[in-house]
């Protein structure tokens, strides 16, 4: 979850960024832990998107969100990019390879992140039906904690598409019928 104070990203201090990163490193890892499942590929992607982050801390701009809701954006971005097998993409992950190894404990406590995010994944059958327009609203805003109005900024549209988008996907969950679970019923709940 995001820190409850969150700080801006500073755009000229590294010991600044530093504190940035310690306060944000596990909302941005949980952000990407459910979306991959290997815990390597997390690791990394998780480097590239707080390099990307330092390289536009500039860019941050408080009027338009909270720290979270611009890293989610980065995030967003950084999986396109990776799922593309875009040519950027690659050249990121070659920079940060052999930086640092993962020790035993690490690829432990990332398999359980991982491992917690495929079950959820699993029980939530009727998610995966969804349109990805409905599904991105959904995910920011049960998964990661984002309001309907950030998760409108980090996709780029307007607000009152992101309440319409949240809308459907409510209603195609409960649509679902009876073979609805329990996960359906705390979805459906906490997008009210």
């Amino acid at each position: 979850m995001p820190t409850e104070h969150p700080t801006a990203p500073p755009a000229r201090d590294p010991a600044g960024f530093a504190v940035f990163y310690e306060q944000q490193f596990d909302a941005v890892l949980g952000f990407v832990t459910r979306r991959v499942d290997s815990p390597h590929l997390a690791a990394d992607l998780t480097a590239d998107i707080f390099v990307t982050a330092l390289e536009n801390a500039h860019t941050y701009d408080a009027r338009r969100g909270t720290p979270v809701a611009w890293l989610y954006g980065i995030a967003r971005n950084v999986l396109s990019a990776h799922f593309r097998g875009s040519t950027r993409e690659l050249r990121a992950v070659a920079r940060i390879t052999g930086r640092r190894l993962l020790d035993d404990e690490d690829v432990s406590a990332i398999e359980s992140r991982i491992d917690a995010a495929r079950a959820t994944r699993h029980m939530a059958a009727a998610h995966a039906a969804l349109s990805e327009p409905l599904r991105d609203v959904l995910d920011l805003v049960v998964l990661d904690g984002l309001t309907t109005r950030e998760a409108a900024r980090v996709l780029g549209i307007s607000p009152a598409s992101a309440r319409v988008r949240m809308h459907r996907a409510r209603k195609a969950l409960r649509a679902t019928g009876p073979t609805r679970t329990d996960r359906h019923d705390i979805v459906l709940e906490a997008t009210r």
